[in-house]
């Protein structure tokens, strides 16, 4: 059964286990420091930025996405209001889910309210569609509608899950197809 949890400081060796899979998908370097290259959308690592897996940057990382996602505390300079979840099938953890509470200028051309990706080992099982549904009801739990959902051009796998969960594409910017999903008056630019 396929769940959106919060980060667990209890579960640092799955997560170093998932982010070296991961790390060994998308780049060569070594170590418990490594520069993101890509490919973990919904992780709160950005591209080129430093991912430091030891257990000291863990817990640095669980407390963050914890504050992320806080409203009493004002978003990191840049950014908004963030829900980070592990996704988790048969209790296994598989991958990320990020649900962003508004769209800056970047979010609202480029990357939208829910960023997911799935490890490499456990792609191709229809774990990123339920783990969007998942998001989805996430953000009508929280008021958020209607949500803005974007891929890449190119990356057909997910381009499939957001057409197999109703996204309607609006258009393409850049090279991010841009999806929206739910009624309502859609945004004509940043909502923060």
């Amino acid at each position: 059964m396929i769940e959106l949890i919060a980060p667990d400081a209890a579960r640092y060796d799955e997560w170093s286990a998932m982010l070296r899979e991961f790390r060994d998908a998308t780049t060569d370097s070594r170590g418990d420091h490594w520069v993101c290259a890509g490919g973990m959308d919904g992780s709160g690592f950005f591209a080129g930025t430093d991912v430091d897996i030891t257990p000291d940057g863990f817990a640095a990382y669980v407390e963050d996405c914890a504050r992320q996602g806080n409203t009493m505390w004002p978003p990191h300079t840049g950014l908004v209001h963030c829900s980070y979840f592990w996704i988790v099938d048969d209790g296994a953890l598989v991958g990320h889910l990020a649900l962003r509470h508004a769209l800056n200028e970047f979010l609202y051309e480029l990357g939208g309210h829910i960023g997911y990706s799935v490890r490499p080992a456990a792609r191709g099982r229809g774990i990123a569609k339920e783990a969007l549904k998942l998001g989805l009801a996430e953000a009508a739990a929280l008021d958020i509608a209607p949500v803005l959902v974007c891929c890449a051009q190119t990356n057909g796998a997910s381009r499939a899950v957001i057409e197999a969960c109703g996204g309607q594409l609006e258009d393409v910017r850049e090279d991010s197809r841009r999806y929206w999903f739910g009624d309502g008056p859609r945004p004509t630019g940043p909502t923060a």
